[in-house]
């Protein structure tokens, strides 16, 4: 028992980590494409970071819970309600039986996350339950989800410990964002001029953007010949460029090789806002060195930590103190246990 699909919504998938391991095989990564959006969902039911979530784009799904649950919605607002009342996003919630979930109008961002304590029954195929839909392979019969699927739970409900106190600040998704990027690594394909305009001018989401890449449109990048080179590997976040003058930004469902000049990758803790844009939205780029990277990677990772043992400590919550810290576009809600 778990969930009986009404409808699918726009685009609905199960999505998990990623299949790791197997890009040297052709074998796309896939996985969630807002991954801290993801990781909070799991972390504020209590799963683990890995665990197959929801990904709804858009225009969001109905959906029956056809046993009791706890979940948590997170990413983009696309005003999520439980038989007709709003469902508060980026908090731990609890769903009876027979409820029914539905989404209003988006508000903010391009896609939400929704976690279920315990797990998706779905079967893991070469390591993982992510849905990849160009090959047909993963998630819920390799597809969207759509009128009349059924995805039991993995695990019977549950209570889940100090469910109060899994809150956590939401991330703000303005759709006009300034990320950081690493440079290169064909950055000597690019004229002097191609990358003072890379780098100082606004380029939009056109209506060409999915799971695997976002085309964008501006002021042409112009190459020191063509924007072509012997095929190699493309990263999440890897910024092509071809011969028109026009950046493509790489994502989950990217393919593993291409033959485009690649001027640029997104770092990591930046990518949701990329995941989050929209046709329309903009999007600027500021160099950045791998240190600056680095940093902002780890300490988003000990957030998870943090976040993860408040949640599952036995402290009271008078506790604990929170506090935020911000590295370069992105806050970091920080947790410490107060001294006494």
């Amino acid at each position: 028992m778990g969930l009986l699909f009404q409808n699918g919504g726009l685009l609905t998938t199960v999505q998990d980590a990623g299949r790791r391991g197997y890009q040297r095989y052709g074998m796309g990564v896939s996985g969630a494409v807002d991954v801290q959006s993801y990781i909070y969902a799991n972390i504020l039911v209590g799963n683990k970071y890995n665990e197959a979530v929801l990904e709804v784009t858009l225009l969001g799904p109905t959906m029956e819970f056809t046993s009791p649950a706890v979940i948590a919605v997170t990413g983009g607002d696309l005003s999520p309600l439980i038989d007709g009342v709003p469902c508060p996003m980026y908090r731990a919630v609890k769903v009876k039986k027979g409820a029914v979930m539905s989404f209003g109008a988006p508000k903010t961002g391009c896609r939400a996350y929704i976690a279920f304590a315990g797990g998706l029954a779905i079967t893991p195929i070469m390591g993982s339950r992510s849905t990849y839909i160009k090959a047909n392979l993963g998630g819920y019969e390799g597809r969207k989800l759509q009128r009349g699927d059924e995805i039991a739970f993995r695990k019977p409900f549950i209570e889940v410990k100090n469910l109060s106190r899994r809150v956590i600040k939401a991330p703000a998704f303005t759709g006009d964002c300034t990320v950081r990027v690493l440079m290169g690594p064909q950055e000597e394909r690019f004229t002097d001029e191609g990358i003072h305009t890379f780098l100082s001018e606004g380029y939009t989401v056109t209506n060409e953007f999915d799971r695997m890449g976002y085309r964008l449109t501006g002021p042409k990048i112009t190459h020191v010949t063509d924007g072509n080179i012997i095929t190699d590997g493309i990263t999440f976040g890897a910024i092509q460029v071809p011969d028109g003058g026009e950046p493509i930004i790489m994502l989950s469902d990217r393919q593993t090789t291409g033959g485009y000049a690649k001027i640029a990758s997104v770092i990591n803790v930046d990518m949701p806002f990329i995941a989050q844009c929209k046709a329309g939205d903009t999007v600027r780029f500021v160099k950045t060195d791998i240190k600056t990277a680095q940093d902002a990677f780890i300490a988003q990772k000990d957030e998870y930590i943090r976040l993860r043992e408040l949640f599952d400590s036995d402290i009271p919550e008078s506790r604990f103190s929170r506090y935020t810290v911000k590295s370069g576009n992105e806050e970091f809600n920080v947790t410490v246990e107060r001294v006494e």
